[in-house]
């Protein structure tokens, strides 16, 4: 497995593609024009993704919301590729990063039904810090870890 970073939008490039395709796999949202424009805004962003045999098989994409504090913000892995490790590798590179970055914090979202992510959070010392009902009305779960 390689892991790779990305700090500028390629959206031309064929890991971006790859990636968008696992994206689209997972979320119901348009890969390439969501990404784009969120992170088209963001001072400083981070793509990382896990690749086999030139296919991306996961990918985090996080941004800084604050100047002290990282939003971890997208991530997935395909479901054949669970249960090895690549979800936990990405979020050790994203918070690995985020120090050299000096950031004081990393924040995400998620939901009781992404349990396998909420307790990934959890293993990976994220507290949980708070709830609320989103625009949907499903209940989120605020994620924080001190870096």
């Amino acid at each position: 497995m390689e892991y790779r970073e990305f700090t500028s939008l390629e959206i031309e490039s064929l890991w971006y593609k790859s990636m968008c395709s696992l994206h689209n796999s997972i979320f119901t949202t348009d890969c390439s024009d969501s990404i784009m424009e969120e992170l088209s805004t963001r001072p400083k962003f981070l793509i990382l993704v896990a690749v086999h045999e030139d296919r991306v098989v996961g990918y985090k994409i996080g941004y800084q919301d604050r100047n002290s504090r990282f939003y971890s913000w997208l991530g997935g892995v395909y479901p054949e590729y669970r249960g090895q490790g690549i979800a936990s590798e990405l979020m050790l590179k994203q918070h690995e990063w985020c120090k050299r970055q000096e950031y004081a914090a990393v924040r995400t979202l998620s939901k009781n039904k992404w349990r396998s992510m909420l307790i990934l959070n959890l293993r990976h010392g994220f507290d949980i810090v708070g709830t609320y009902t989103d625009e949907k009305g499903e209940p989120k779960i605020i994620l924080e870890k001190r870096l």
